[in-house]
């Protein structure tokens, strides 16, 4: 058995390793982690995001949206699990946003092309609202995927799919402890080809209808944090010193192109009733996983969160109750990330090298929602 120590009960994907892994000879975690397994196959995973671009978190056009998606979920094939977050997003526009997650690709498909949501994105109407909608779908194959949670009582993400179990791991601890969890990179070195165009930072989406290949490799973090139930000490050690630290970590990604970060956004989770929560996540874009990994290894924003990280459970021990926790995919190449009217520099707009107007409309007259 390897390093992640998962009882053969669980379905896994596993090849002998060709590429050797990165955990030291003898290592030991300080440490428990857990990572997400389910007891029947699971080939692919899939997990999209819906946003709506220029409302106001918490306004009548944001809650319509938030409450349109829920009634979609609801019909034949629907996601099992979903969540609710708002944020400012690469755009500097106000964003609610509804991530949907599916344990079954042909589920997924069969909503997506069945469901009533269908025929409202595909409605030209779209793109003359003064608001702006993308759908980012990462369609995953199993042995791209790797989780990390620090508290097995804690589920979200994938975690809130039926079936979830998060099961001990020894895979963790150390600088790419990540890429060895990615059952793939036993065989592959996961390297991402240049296949984005140039960023053009002028290329306005409003009116249009704009689809982006996602190129081989694409690599895309969800990183969270969550403290709602931390007792007053630890929340407080979280709010005034470790989200500093993530802050001047995401500050250096956002800031500095060559970190290989396309773009990222600081996202808070909302409760059923609509109320922010104390429960926060970062999803980030990277060109590589190579990418990510630099600035994880060596960078000294990042070094900053780690060793808080292992001071705080150095102190509390078992009564550490602020949780992190991560899921990371490494996409394969082909899937389509969709932008309706969005602003400039949403998403992976600025990489579109194909504008595809939708009907007649004439993207002048169309807002680009502000």
């Amino acid at each position: 058995m390897d390093g992640n120590q998962i009882p053969p009960s669980f379905f896994e994907v596993s090849y002998p390793r060709g590429i050797p892994a990165r955990r030291p000879e003898g290592h030991v975690p300080a440490a428990p982690r857990f990572a997400l397994r389910w007891r029947h196959p699971v080939p692919m995973l899939v997990s999209e995001y819906f946003g709506v671009q220029g409302a106001a978190p918490g306004s009548a056009r944001a809650r319509d949206f938030v409450d349109q998606m829920r009634r979609w979920f609801g019909e034949p094939n629907g996601p099992p699990a979903h969540e609710v977050m708002v944020c400012t997003d690469e755009a500097r526009r106000p964003a609610t946003i509804v991530v949907a997650y599916w344990t079954s690709l042909s589920e997924h498909a069969a909503w997506t092309t069945g469901s009533s949501w269908r025929t409202w994105w595909d409605d030209p109407a779209r793109v003359t609202e003064d608001v702006g909608y993308w759908r980012e779908q990462l369609a995953c194959p199993y042995d791209r995927h790797e989780t990390i949670y620090s508290d097995p009582g804690y589920r979200i993400g994938l975690g809130r799919t039926p079936n979830a179990e998060l099961a001990p791991i020894t895979t963790n601890g150390y600088f790419g402890a990540a890429r060895d969890r990615i059952p793939l990179s036993a065989i592959d070195e996961l390297d991402a080809p240049p296949a984005l165009s140039p960023p053009q930072p002028r290329l306005s989406g409003a009116g249009r209808r704009v689809s982006v290949v996602v190129p081989h490799n694409l690599t895309v973090l969800r990183s969270g944090q969550f403290w709602h139930d931390s007792e007053p000490e630890q929340a407080e050690d979280y709010e005034l010193n470790l989200r500093a630290k993530l802050d001047r970590g995401m500050d250096h990604l956002e800031g500095n192109p060559r970190s290989g970060c396309l773009y990222l956004r600081r996202m808070t989770n909302l409760s059923d009733t609509g109320e922010p929560r104390r429960e926060t996540s970062v999803y980030a874009v990277f060109s590589s996983l190579a990418d990510l990994e630099s600035w994880s290894a060596s960078h000294e924003t990042h070094l900053e969160i780690y060793r808080h990280a292992i001071a705080m459970k150095r102190r509390y021990g078992d009564r550490r109750d602020v949780v992190t926790w991560h899921e990371l995919f490494v996409l394969p190449g082909g899937t389509l990330f969709e932008y309706l009217n969005c602003a400039d520099g949403t998403g992976l707009l600025p990489h579109s090298s194909h504008l595809e107007p939708s009907g007649d409309i004439d993207p002048s007259s169309a807002s680009g929602n502000g």
